[in-house]
């Protein structure tokens, strides 16, 4: 299949609300990855449909991905349902360092990293030295409702 096309499903499946995009954050264009886009479903059950997964999430593969589809969406609605007017990225460099989502807003910068886990890693060097003022949390199933 064809770029081409590739991208002509993606706009149209975006445009009936199946997927929405989030654009990459950058304000180091040397270092970090400007042009990328990450693609997430409105609803993780028809993510599961198209690829045919309905197993348990206790022996799912994927269940980052899905755990990081759901908080994102939900971090979306709330922002929606407050008003709360920020704009939305993921950033990565190119040497692979990613935080999962940014939130930006006029007055303050976020960094929020999703674990499914307990795991509570740092932000990413590169992160903390690009942006000393951004707030960094890691959300994972023991602190989510914080987030949502």
């Amino acid at each position: 299949m064809s770029k081409t096309t590739v991208e002509k499903y993606l706009d149209l499946l975006e445009k009936v609300f199946v997927i929405y995009r989030l654009g990459a954050y950058s304000r180091n264009l040397r270092k970090e990855v400007t042009k990328a886009g990450k693609w997430y479903f409105y609803d993780n059950g028809i993510r599961n449909a198209i690829i045919g997964a309905f197993s348990p999430l206790a022996i799912r593969q994927d269940v980052g991905a899905l755990w990081e589809n759901y908080i994102i969406g939900e971090r979306r609605k709330a922002n929606f349902n407050e008003g709360l007017h920020r704009e939305f990225y993921f950033w990565r460099t190119y040497d692979k360092q990613e935080i999962d989502l940014i939130e930006e807003s006029a007055d303050s910068l976020t960094a929020l990293e999703f674990k499914w886990g307990n795991k509570m890693p740092a932000a990413p060097k590169a992160f903390q030295e690009a942006y000393p003022y951004a707030e960094f949390h890691v959300v994972n199933r023991e602190n989510y409702l914080e987030f949502v």
